[in-house]
């Protein structure tokens, strides 16, 4: 089966300003994606999706391709990925290239492994699921969260105070670096944890969300500490 990783990096991030380029452990942080997908010898095409002609420009470099710029319509925080995958998928349709199966890959995702995608890969297929997503545990129930309100902390479900937490079900979130997905899944338009949908399971010490200076102070201690243990 033909697959593609489609790969979003649009050029206005707030937060961390140029976050898809800027340079992460010594590399773009782009090119650590676009280096697990080519690593993972899965995919027929690697393209990135992008508004901006200088990620465009460094994707190429990074060994990716990125055949066409995101229209701008597609490209401020309020559209999901979900629409950005769509449209890559809709140009290929034009070129006459659908592939079988199209993965979503972040552009913040300095952990992946090819180890990784092929998982997931294998994931998609024997499950039969729509998707195939990466997970990782939360390090603590969630069932016993705390909210502040007026100065004061207080549990956010006070039912669950006395509850020993071996007792309560252990629960899991995105870890936004991948999602495999059968192409007529992403064309057919159901969001991802609305359709059957298998996890792929991350540990959690590589996965982190690059959102805020903090994120990344905190993605480039692990990538040192990571580097450190295979060096051993």
């Amino acid at each position: 089966m033909k697959a593609v990783a489609v790969i979003p990096a649009r050029g206005g991030s707030k937060r961390i300003p140029r976050k898809n380029i800027k340079s992460f452990h010594g590399r773009p942080m782009i090119a650590w994606s676009i280096a697990a997908a080519r690593a993972s010898d899965l995919f027929d095409r690697i393209i990135v999706s992008t508004d901006d002609a200088e990620i465009a420009e460094i994707a190429r470099a990074a060994g990716a391709e990125a055949p066409f710029l995101r229209d701008a319509a597609l490209a401020d925080d309020q559209i999901g990925v979900t629409e950005v995958v769509q449209d890559a998928i809709a140009r290929l349709g034009a070129e006459g290239a659908v592939p079988d199966l199209t993965c979503l890959i972040y552009a913040t995702a300095p952990f992946l492994r090819a180890t990784d995608l092929r998982a997931g890969h294998a994931r998609l297929i024997e499950t039969g699921s729509l998707f195939a997503v990466s997970v990782t545990s939360f390090p603590a129930p969630i069932q016993r969260a705390l909210v502040i309100e007026q100065g004061h902390v207080r549990m956010m479900n006070e039912e669950n105070l006395l509850v020993r937490s071996q007792d309560l079900v252990e629960a899991y979130h995105d870890a936004g670096q991948f999602c495999w997905g059968l192409t007529e899944g992403w064309r057919a338009g159901p969001r991802v944890f609305r359709a059957p949908t298998a996890p792929v399971m991350l540990p959690r010490y590589r996965v982190q969300d690059i959102d805020t200076p903090e994120d990344w102070e905190r993605a480039e201690i692990v990538a040192r500490v990571l580097e450190e243990e295979a060096g051993r």
